[in-house]
């Protein structure tokens, strides 16, 4: 009956083949038409995974209340924190009022209330040595902020270099600060430029990366319209970085990660080089389909057959699935791969055919006869395998099988229908040779001669790689699969190596106050955690008491601060004169002593000589480079000494939206210990934060979740598309071993496809896990080319044109896998890796081991001649 149906219909299609063409490209062109205007893509890594489990609801409910996700997160860096301090300021009053592109632009770590009430947050022994210093500096401070030139840091520094003298202090203490201004000034004298910073100046320890970094948190207005929602409010922020001219007034750059660029330069990354790699995909498929094919005629009537179906796919998987994702937009390669494969194997059984019988109806409707069973039962067989996903929690690849299942038939209804119809039009010439490989005939016999070995061999090879499966490691961090050269992935790896930064932060949440706090005090004693904060972390302890040494440091040093007058400018002669007392004061007090105090001293006495000696120019450069930090330091001095009590009633609004909604849902935030970088470390974390708050969701918790449900996912999908598929080979088989026959070869190209994996250290991860529906897909389709070729008696299989029909739909499966691999997305290149290296073993599966395992046909065929092959 199977056969009888697709021979009518490639009859009916010949017979009115102009009708059908017509019809074929008037659906294609329509279905164009629909794919521009509905065509978007889904970036977001997180969409996945199905919303309807429970952990995942945890996340949306999470997102819905603190609106994590629709976030920029611009990182501003300069050389000294007081240059990233003035950027950050300047970037955040510019985007301020820009309506336009952002909801709300606010600083994080910074802002009034932080410098207000920073000192608040230190313990009470910290913040009694700070004020200390503040007071001990309070004459410094006077003279530098009455006279903010070089004359008044000059008179600073003499002002210290007579406490020196006085044994107030040490020399030797004085070293590193010698050094650092010393440094500042030979860097302006001799190259032109410097920077200098009062902090790192006043603190004990070297400035580290975190130091010279702000952040702005931006929430965009996002274009949904747009294949990149987010660009134009990252336009906007690089635009207005540009116009404050940060790299020559702040020395600073701005990077912007999170969600929201993630996506943008996600999608950006799938896209770059796709228009090259499609090209030579095309190209190189047109070469293959020469080589298999022999007849432009007939390769021009593959490739329009082939992307008709490919078109009419598309439309079909937007209408059911609204927009693609980054995996089921593989569907095209896997159209491509397959849907060919169809398309070859019809085309070489009718030039057999036509080789038999120059005539092209008759040749046609023989190569539907010969091609009807196995062909319906490879498409039917395909699809159910890529079907079989439907019902799993991994909602990407879920989507992918969607899709590519009903590409598989469409693939099938096109390559009878359409594909004959073009044939009947175009009249590709009658074939002159046999189109067989009557050169691999000592291959068939020798696999004929050593059948028991080469199956012996090949199974003892699969079983003693099984051990190599208990070190199959699956990669569950999604930022591993995206491009690490990108602006926001470097940012975010950047950010990660500092713990403090919370990239890895996993969140608890609750209406309760009690139980935010029993919650923060449970997860602080876990070894794995480093850091648990809640909106109580904003409330600092022993207020009382650090209020007090503010406000006495506030007496002595407020006054400092704002001195009654300021005075004028000096002249550069004045300046000039200022450095060569500074100078003298600097040699006498380190006179003949050798010790490390007294050379830095020395070395700042030959700076600030050099600097007295230069342009007028220079010095102004030098002036502006230790004085405009000055400033900033002084405005945060001032802000700080008014440090008032803080409790949640005043708290900023901002502040507090980020941690508790007015519905009152509350968040309490854990980050983990030890190497945020170690995938095994955040597995700890997660596991630890988890049993102690089973319902704690987000970050290292979503990842382990996720490659959880991706390994049940393909377990399960596995397992049914093996018994749908099994069932499906036995109803048109009607016997076991046949049966066996056909997935036996299937299962060693899988399990020698994952033992090479461990043994070329590639992992799986939540994208190259693709690869394995596709080996089933690629694997049961021409393995079912040979099983019923054996079964209808053909012999010596290797010689016959179904080999070279079975290795040319190889080749150009292997080149779309190919183009993936060139991908410069890591997540699509490691897909594109292990879907070549599962068609390799899927190969030499079917080519070498299925005729081995395969033996004798049953009945042999009357018609055994490779030159009458008609396979």
């Amino acid at each position: 009956m199977l056969t009888s149906t697709v021979v009518s219909i490639v009859r009916t299609c010949t017979r009115f083949a102009i009708p059908v063409v017509i019809v074929s490209l008037v659906l294609a062109i329509g279905a164009g038409f629909y794919t521009a205007r509905n065509f978007s893509i889904n970036t977001d890594i997180n969409k996945l995974i199905s919303p309807e489990l429970d952990w995942r609801k945890r996340d949306n409910q999470f997102e819905e209340a603190f609106d994590r996700e629709r976030l920029i997160l611009a990182v501003v860096e300069a050389p000294t924190p007081e240059l990233s301090s003035a950027a950050t300021k300047a970037l955040t009053r510019k985007l301020s009022g820009d309506t336009r592109n952002f909801e709300s632009v606010t600083p994080l770590g910074s802002g009034e209330f932080f410098e207000k009430n920073g000192l608040l947050f230190l313990p009470v022994e910290e913040v009694g040595q700070v004020t200390g210093q503040l007071e001990s500096a309070a004459p410094l401070i006077e003279i530098m902020a009455g006279d903010p030139s070089i004359r008044g840091l000059t008179g600073a520094l003499e002002t210290g270099l007579a406490g020196i003298k006085r044994g107030q202090a040490k020399l030797e203490n004085a070293e590193r600060p010698f050094n650092l201004i010393a440094q500042t000034v030979e860097n302006v004298v001799s190259k032109g430029t410097g920077t200098f910073s009062w902090r790192e100046l006043t603190s004990d320890k070297p400035l580290t990366d975190a130091d010279r970094r702000s952040f702005i948190e931006f929430k965009p207005i996002l274009d949904y319209n747009a294949l990149q929602p987010g660009k134009d409010a990252t336009d906007a922020i690089r635009q207005a970085a540009k116009d404050l001219n940060f790299a020559s007034e702040y020395g600073a750059r701005v990077r912007l990660t999170g969600p929201v660029p993630m996506a943008n330069e996600e999608y950006a990354t799938v896209q770059d080089g796709a228009i090259t790699n499609g090209i030579g995909t095309v190209v190189i498929v047109l070469v293959i389909l020469w080589l298999a094919l022999h007849s432009a005629k007939i390769i021009f009537a593959v490739f329009v057959n082939l992307f008709v179906g490919l078109s009419v796919t598309t439309a079909v998987g937007l209408m059911m699935v609204g927009s693609l994702n980054l995996l089921s937009i593989a569907f095209a390669v896997l159209f491509v791969g397959l849907g060919v494969d169809f398309g070859i194997q019809y085309s070489v059984r009718y030039r057999s055919e036509r080789f038999k019988n120059d005539n092209l109806p008759l040749a046609l409707e023989n190569a539907a006869r010969r091609a009807a069973v196995p062909l319906s039962l490879a498409a039917m067989a395909t699809a159910a395998g890529f079907l079989c996903f439907l019902p799993t929690d991994y909602k990407g690849i879920s989507e992918l099988g969607k899709i590519a299942g009903a590409g598989m038939l469409v693939a099938f209804l096109t390559s009878i229908t359409t594909l004959p119809a073009l044939l009947d039009l175009l009249n590709p010439p009658g074939e002159k040779d046999p189109v067989g490989y009557a050169f691999l005939a000592p291959v068939d016999h020798f696999l004929e001669k050593h059948r028991v070995i080469i199956i012996v061999g090949t199974l003892l090879v699969a079983v003693a790689g099984l051990p190599l499966l208990y070190f199959m490691k699956f990669d569950f961090n999604p930022i591993n699969l995206r491009n690490k050269n990108a602006e926001s992935i470097a940012t975010f790896l950047d950010l990660r190596k500092d713990p403090n930064t919370g990239a890895n932060a996993i969140n608890v949440m609750t209406n309760s106050e009690a139980d935010a706090k029993k919650i923060e005090a449970k997860l602080e004693k876990l070894p794995e955690v480093l850091r648990v904060m809640s909106l109580d972390s904003f409330v600092p302890e022993d207020q009382p008491a650090k209020l007090k040494l503010i406000a006495q440091a506030a007496k002595v040093v407020g006054p400092a601060l704002n001195p009654d007058s300021i005075d004028a400018a000096p002249s550069d002669a004045e300046n000039v004169d200022a450095l060569k007392s500074s100078v003298e004061s600097l040699r006498k007090t380190a006179g003949d002593n050798k010790s490390a105090g007294a050379n830095a001293a020395r070395r700042l006495a030959d700076a600030l000589s050099k600097l007295a000696e230069s342009s007028q120019a220079t010095r102004e450069k030098t002036q502006d480079v230790f004085v405009a930090p000055l400033k900033i330091v002084f405005d945060q001095l001032k802000n700080t000494l008014q440090a008032q009590p803080v409790s949640l009633k005043t708290l900023p609004a901002d502040l507090v939206n980020g941690w508790k909604t007015k519905d009152g849902l509350m968040r309490v935030e854990a980050l983990p210990k030890g190497d945020p970088n170690d995938n095994d470390n955040l597995r700890r974390f997660a596991d630890a934060v988890l049993v102690a708050e089973p319902t704690a969701i987000g970050g290292p918790v979503s990842i382990l979740k996720s490659g959880d449900v991706v390994v049940s996912a393909f377990i399960h999908a596995g397992i049914y598309a093996l018994v749908v598929i099994g069932l499906l080979l036995w109803l048109t088989l009607q016997r076991i071993t046949d049966v066996l026959m056909t997935l036996i070869p299937l299962l060693v190209a899988g399990i020698v496809t994952l033992e090479i994996c461990v043994l070329i250290g590639l992992p799986l991860n939540f994208a190259n896990i693709v690869a394995l529906p596709l080996l089933l897909g690629v694997g049961v389709a021409f393995k079912i080319y040979y099983v019923t070729a054996w079964r209808s008696g053909r012999t010596n299989l290797l010689q016959t044109s179904l080999t070279r029909a079975i290795f040319f739909s190889a080749m150009t499966t292997a080149t779309a896998f190919g183009s993936l691999w060139l991908s410069s997305h890591p997540g699509t290149a490691s897909m594109g890796k292990l879907l070549a290296l599962s068609l390799v073993t899927t190969l030499a599966a079917v080519l070498l081991f299925q005729p081995a395992l395969m033996g004798k046909p049953r009945n042999i065929g009357k018609e055994t001649d490779i030159a009458n092959d008609v396979t």
